[in-house]
């Protein structure tokens, strides 16, 4: 059964349609439908308070310019395509004004001698009046910029293996509160393993820097966890609600993590903090776990000494002796002596593993962890600072022999107890958790949490138990049951990635789980079967959709209501399809096609202007109605959205091939010279994510010496007015879980295409963290100019202090009366003290903020 725990949420600002314009932001309204009674909590979908977002890049054309929307702004006009014009400037001149998008292109200014000495800002107009203009920016030389990085120094394995470091899987988040993304950056050593491969690893390493490539923390995950794809996802979002972002990972002993200094200098260094329990029973942080072949034969020969004791075996489930579950006639006594465990093991390895396939070499088997304390670990994001360290849920058990590592023809320990899921989810409705899953093909387990501030409460957890076995040496538990009543047929149905999306439409997010989907409060909503077809193992039989590589959820068909979810299944002949789309409320097949075999990539788009909805293509190319309409698709490595018609392109290249952006219709339309994408034949880039500028997503590729993280940014003018995609909830928990495992795009809660109609474009009740504090911030800024002087310095700091003391209490009509005082201070100010412009945006910003507070 998932047990459910409810947490006080953080306290949060909320916005509907108020927008405050400072520094090129939204600051928006505090509460939604609380009245102003002190004990009214602050509601709305919490988001982040995001800057301009403004970048300018020179082309042979012109100078391109493009600038961020907030949702807030948005919300003042119709739907998605609302908000203000904007004027820009160009050395302090207005040149233009922009009404129907968020980018310009300057033809006046044309070659790189004459960009680069140009600069350029926007300022947002409301009702005639320019109400803030943003920090100028001096133009690109391309259309790009660098992130420099700071790659770890190389390493050595206890086998003698020498290894090297490339920039991996990414992530962006608001650390300090200003507006502005920060970069989180996964570092994976030349000799990172899939789960089923043997060998030791370098550590893997999560770096965060600067927009300005300074490196402000590293965490060192240490010898205790395994580097591959399956084995580390980070997720960074703000958890607690105090404008800035937290990084939530697996640890383990050995966990270090430093904070650097302006200059580049350690400040500190510190390893995680073990629970109590684990430091009284002698754990540390120089443990190592990892185990040499040497090592893993002691491990089995534990394993066959103790053989009569193990739960399964006592209770009568499995072979009372090895002798029986080998198929070989009795030869000891039990309990084995040590001798006999010996021999038994030397069998084992030499004889019955070999036997049941010619890859089984488990005299070689070193590098794997199987045993030592697991954790989860929350860090601030700004230092690395660890904030709380808690066990890991679930624990892993044992090395596999539960999870059927031993039961088929590749003995493989280690490989289905330790694949990795992760996400995060607003799963009621406006905090965001964070979801941590264990296995999927033989146990499924799935865990939620919540972030206060000051400590990790589970949300729910989900475990499907073990498929049963009669026989951990000799049984096929893929496609079973687990022994849970309630989640039981989640086993065998997750995806090597995991999608946050509200299915059902009740405003809160659920848990797409491959090919089942849990509910918001940690029930199962639905897990898909169907019936076998002819020409498959067995048909007529009902069986699962089952596990899959490549999953993608949004409002693929514009014409049906909801959203709906196109997958791919290696299931083969004991799947009911290779690839399906299917509702997403309810997990029924709409159409799909059955293949007979490891059906491995699949994805959705735009990708023809001229059919209804997304594509979609894994076995040919069809409508999102399912119309066949061209034998083969596209590329599937990774989608993006660059062009300005609002169409989908994909990104191509893996290996030491040269990425590219290539579009269906016009071919390529970017090559993205030196630089490379990750995780080998995936070709995934290190993220695809609307970081800045308008709402179109850009690339983020490592250089192909790993010093640099490339951002390009689409420098096409496009005519389409809409919010950052940061600003949808599901776009945003979407980017966070990007980086598990296998990376999929991000996708919208809306249908968004190049037929989308902007007018009808959904626009999030929200509130958007760190806003009250940035109206602190331009209040200060007026001080500092001058603009705010004498007594109605104090006299205006005063409300907004009592103002955000509310909101830290989740107070929402305490912190309204603050607002009000705030606003009647500036109609009762002196001539003198409070320069006319800056009254007029401060009264203005502040009182956008009040109207959902009564």
């Amino acid at each position: 059964m998932s047990s459910v725990q409810k947490t006080a949420r953080p306290v949060c600002v909320a916005l509907t349609a108020g927008v405050l314009l400072t520094a090129g932001l939204s600051v928006p309204a505090l509460a939604q439908g609380g009245g102003t009674a002190n004990g009214a909590p602050i509601g709305g979908v919490q988001l982040e308070y995001l800057d301009r977002g403004l970048v300018a890049a020179a082309t042979p054309q012109g100078v391109f310019l493009s600038w961020r929307l907030s949702a807030t702004e948005a919300a003042e006009g119709a739907a998605g395509a609302g908000g203000p014009d904007f004027t820009v400037y160009r050395d302090g001149q207005p040149i233009a004004t922009v009404t129907d998008s968020t980018n310009f292109l300057d033809p006046s200014v044309i070659g790189p001698a004459a960009a680069g000495a140009a600069r350029y800002s926007v300022a947002a107009v409301v009702d005639g009046l320019e109400v803030y203009r943003s920090a100028e920016v001096a133009p690109w030389a391309q259309a790009y910029t660098d992130l420099p990085l700071d790659r770890p120094a190389d390493g050595v394995t206890p086998a003698g293996e020498a290894y090297t470091y490339a920039a991996n899987d990414m992530s962006v988040g608001d650390v300090d509160g200003d507006g502005s993304y920060e970069y989180f950056v996964k570092w994976d050593p030349s000799n990172s393993k899939d789960v089923s491969q043997v060998g030791y690893t370098g550590n893997t390493y999560i770096d965060t820097y600067a927009a300005d490539g300074r490196l402000l923390s590293r965490i060192d995950l240490g010898v205790n966890i395994r580097s591959g794809a399956h084995y580390t996802q980070f997720m960074v979002s703000d958890f607690d609600g105090d404008g800035r972002s937290e990084l939530m990972l697996k640890t383990a002993p050995g966990t270090k993590t430093s904070t650097y200094g302006p200059d580049g200098g350690v400040l500190s260094e510190e390893y995680v903090t073990l629970p109590q329990a684990d430091v009284a029973a002698g754990f540390g942080d120089t443990d190592d776990y990892r185990l040499s072949a040497a090592g893993y034969y002691e491990h089995v020969v534990d394993l066959f000494s103790g053989w009569q004791d193990h739960p399964e075996v006592a209770a009568g489930n499995w072979p009372a002796t090895l002798e029986e579950a080998f198929g070989i006639e009795p030869r000891y006594e039990y309990p084995l002596s040590d001798a006999d465990a010996r021999a038994m093991a030397d069998y084992f390895m030499d004889v019955y593993a070999p036997s049941r396939s010619a890859r089984n070499n488990l005299r070689a088997f070193e590098g794997f962890i199987v045993d030592g304390p697991e954790y989860l670990s929350v860090f601030e994001g700004a230092t690395g600072a660890e904030l709380e360290t808690v066990p890991y849920e679930p624990g892993r058990g044992d090395d596999g022999l539960m999870w059927g590592d031993y039961a088929m023809a590749r003995i493989e320990p280690g490989n289905r107890v330790d694949r990795f899921l992760a996400g995060v989810a607003y799963l009621d409705g406006e905090n965001p958790s964070a979801v941590f899953a264990r296995g999927y093909y033989t146990r499924a387990t799935v865990v939620a949490y919540r972030w206060d501030g000051e400590q990790l409460t589970r949300d729910w957890a989900v475990d499907s138990g073990h498929v049963p076995m009669s026989n951990p040496f000799n049984d096929g538990p893929h496609g079973g049951t687990g022994t849970s009543p309630d989640f039981g047929t989640l086993t065998g149905q997750g995806f090597h990635s995991l999608s946050a999306a509200d299915v059902d439409g009740d405003g809160r997010q659920e848990i797409v789980y491959g090919s089942a989907t849990i509910d918001d409060d940690g029930s199962l909503l639905y897990s898909s079967f169907d019936a076998l077809p002819a020409g498959s193992s067995a048909p007529g039989t009902v069986a699962k959709l089952g596990h899959g590589d490549a999953m993608h959820v949004t409002d693929i068909d514009p014409d049906r209501p909801g959203q709906e979810i196109f997958s791919v299944h290696e299931g083969a002949t004991g799947a009911p399809y290779g690839w399906a789309m299917r509702d997403a409320s309810n997990g029924e097949v709409l159409f799909g096609g059955y293949t007979g075999k490891d059906t491995g990539r699949g994805m959705i788009g735009d990708v023809d202007p001229a059919v209804r909805g997304l594509e979609n293509w894994a076995v040919g190319l069809r409508s999102a109605s399912g119309t066949l309409l061209q034998p083969t698709g596209y590329g599937t490595n990774m989608s993006i959205r660059w062009a300005a018609d609002g169409t989908t392109q994909l990104v191509n290249g893996s290996g030491n091939q040269t990425p590219t952006i290539d579009d269906a219709r016009r071919g390529r339309l970017l090559t993205a010279t030196d630089t490379r994408t990750n995780n080998g034949t995936k070709g995934n880039p290190s993220l695809v994510a609307d970081v800045f500028g308008d709402w179109r997503e850009e690339l983020l590729v490592r250089t192909a010496d790993s010093s640099a993280i490339r951002i390009f940014t689409s420098t096409e003018v496009t005519d389409r007015k809409l919010y950052t995609l940061m600003h949808d909830p599901q776009y945003r928990a979407e980017i966070a879980r990007q980086n598990t495992a296998y990376n999929q795009p991000a996708y919208t809660s809306f249908y968004l295409a190049s037929d989308t109609d902007l007018a009808a474009v959904p626009v999030p009740d929200a509130f958007l963290l760190g806003a009250l504090p940035a109206l602190q911030r331009q209040l200060e800024e007026f001080i500092v100019s001058g603009r705010v002087t004498g007594p109605a310095v104090q006299q205006l700091r005063a409300p907004l202090d009592q103002a955000q003391r509310a909101v830290d209490r989740d107070q929402a009509g305490q912190a309204a009366r603050a607002l009000e005082k705030f606003i009647d201070r500036l109609g009762r100010d002196k001539p003198g003290s409070v320069e006319r412009q800056a009254r007029t945006m401060l009264e203005r910003s502040a009182t956008l903020v009040l109207p959902t507070l009564h």
